[in-house]
């Protein structure tokens, strides 16, 4: 069996050098073994990610492939990915180069696939903070905690920070990842609902941690009220694409005006139960907000020329 990791990176060398050490620690006790191939896409012109794999190769046991992407945008730098996997690979995985995984991690992945016949599995990222003195409203409110499941629980929609993917079902899809999701991001959303779509198996498997490496840069309020309303503006925009019902876009609609609504009632309250509450209040409302703007066919370029993916 031989399993592709793709990686997107753009000019994160020490992500990228944690996450290699990571890959290269991987065990397998519910599976065997099997062939891996280690693909990197650097979606950076200057090849700044070169050095980092290359240092890497010398103590690396599985086989490292190395690519560059010239064309800026996320969405180019996956399909440059998919296009340099092994013919003969029998799944493909992603995670994210500011990740690290469990030295489980794919081996949940594939005694998940194996167990449930399932055509896609993916797992939580749980953060990991840079800086030990992250502000206890952050840890009180849990904002980067992910939603989890019982293993086993069919999704209706995936994503590429932790994903295993059987690769036989994009044999007859010509390009993965929309192109139009380049900078703004929501690619993955976008191509994980069309594979649900069209009736293939998502699972969740619990057990398959990757851990993300939070920046200090991330821990602030103004960082996470925007992820929560890019969340939900990319979410609602690829499901009024793909699932054009009056009825789904008025519950989705009913929806974003009801997080609004909640957020400025809790509001007041808020302020008598600490920051974390306060903050909870206001991200309902930026959910809300991002739910109708992606309804409206509006997309933020999350991902511009000076920041990374």
């Amino acid at each position: 069996m031989l399993i592709s990791v793709c990686v997107a990176s753009y000019k994160r060398p020490e992500g990228l050098n944690r996450l290699l050490t990571g890959l290269n620690q991987l065990t397998f006790n519910k599976c065997e073994t099997p062939e891996i191939e280690v693909i990197i896409v650097d979606n950076d012109v200057t090849g700044s990610a070169s050095k980092v794999c290359t240092s890497q190769l010398l103590k690396f046991k599985w086989k490292m492939k190395y690519s560059i992407e010239r064309q800026r945008g996320i969405s180019y730098a996956r399909n440059k990915a998919i296009a340099c996997v092994n013919k003969n690979a029998n799944f493909i995985a992603f995670i994210d180069d500011d990740e690290v995984p469990h030295p489980s991690w794919l081996d949940e992945l594939l005694f998940v696939q194996q167990t449930h016949n399932a055509d896609v599995v993916t797992g939580p990222a749980l953060p990991h903070f840079i800086k030990s003195d992250v502000p206890n409203w952050i840890i009180q409110g849990k904002f980067f905690e992910p939603q989890r499941y019982p293993t086993g629980h069919l999704l209706k929609v995936a994503f590429t920070n932790n994903v295993l993917i059987r690769s036989s079902i994009l044999h007859n899809i010509d390009k993965i990842f929309d192109e139009r999701f380049a900078l703004s991001g929501g690619e993955d959303s976008h191509f994980f609902m069309r594979l649900h779509r069209a009736g293939y198996k998502l699972i969740w498997a619990d057990q398959a941690l990757v851990y993300e490496w939070i920046p200090e840069s991330r821990t602030n309020i103004k960082w996470i009220l925007q992820r929560g309303y890019l969340g939900w503006s990319r979410h609602s925009f690829c499901e009024r694409e793909l699932y054009p019902s009056i009825i789904l876009l008025t519950i989705r609609i009913t929806k974003g005006i009801a997080l609004i609504a909640q957020g400025l009632c809790f509001i007041l309250p808020s302020l008598f139960f600490g920051q974390h509450q306060f903050i909870k209040a206001l991200l309902r409302i930026y959910k809300g907000v991002g739910t109708l703007a992606g309804i409206a066919g509006m997309r933020y370029q999350a991902y511009k020329i000076t920041q990374g993916i």
